[in-house]
């Protein structure tokens, strides 16, 4: 494209995939979003955005890779280990205490923090009565994250990371390496419930212990931030723990004063009210 996408084609683009589809990216981050729109026309060839509409209310398969290209997909196993590290050696304890734990990755994008968080649980004893529900916008990303196969190639980083956390033995016998992929133990999903959400116009669907959105909201308005901070904090137990990413914070949320900061650093926060 020779020229930015006009605010007004742009508004009206997203009422009308909220209105025919039901995803709602309209308090999502504008300038983010736009970029990733033109980079979506670019690669198929659509000059304007009144042409891309028609496309997209016309042909379901084309909105699909569509929604693919908006959602954020990029993640890794053990993601900045050190906040595993600290679910290791803090939270642990204290979700040891609950006779069933409920998890939640919400925006799980393809996978990988899913199966970091179930290796930590199962390393201190706590898989086996947890419950992991992850649960994107994203269905294509959701049925790469139930897979739970992986390019062989970046198992040396996901090694490096996992060992930074905190792993306790070789991270090599969670997967089956075969050919060039990596096939990761149907033992860590026995108990992972996969599923759509949509953070942005979905409700609280149960009451957790811990929940992870971790580098989600920072793609979002403040006003969407607001509200989804809301949603997380009504779905957490009473002295429930919610992990955000390195570059998101309650700092400018009406809801900071119901949160203690469990580790300040790794953005890691316990409901106290």
């Amino acid at each position: 494209m020779d020229t930015p996408i006009d605010t007004k084609e742009y508004k009206e683009l997203l009422e009308a995939v909220r209105f025919i589809y039901g995803y709602d990216f309209t308090e999502y981050a504008e300038l983010s979003v736009k970029r990733r729109i033109t980079h979506f026309m670019e690669g198929r060839g659509i000059e304007t955005v009144d042409k891309l509409g028609k496309i997209l209310l016309k042909d379901e398969n084309v909105f699909e890779e569509f929604v693919q290209h908006l959602s954020v997909t990029v993640t890794e196993m053990f993601r900045d280990p050190s906040f595993y590290k600290s679910v290791r050696e803090i939270i642990h304890k204290r979700l040891a205490t609950y006779p069933v734990i409920k998890v939640w990755l919400a925006g799980c994008a393809t996978g990988q923090e899913v199966y970091s968080i179930a290796i930590v649980l199962k390393e201190e004893g706590l898989l086996e009565r947890s419950i992991i529900y992850a649960t994107d916008i994203n269905q294509q990303s959701l049925q790469t994250a139930k897979q739970g196969i992986y390019a062989l190639d970046g198992m040396k980083a996901y090694t490096q990371n996992y060992l930074l956390a905190g792993g306790d033995g070789e991270f090599s016998r969670y997967y089956m390496a075969r050919h060039n992929s990596a096939l990761f133990d149907r033992s860590l999903t026995q108990n992972m419930v996969f599923s759509p959400h949509n953070l942005a116009s979905d409700k609280s669907f149960n009451e957790f212990q811990l929940i992870i959105c971790r580098n989600v909201i920072m793609y979002f308005n403040q006003r969407l931030q607001d509200k989804v901070i809301g949603l997380l904090y009504e779905s957490l137990c009473p002295f429930g723990f919610l992990g955000l990413g390195d570059k998101e914070s309650l700092l400018l949320s009406d809801k900071r004063e119901l949160f203690e900061e469990t580790d300040r650093k790794e953005k890691i926060y316990r409901k106290i009210k």
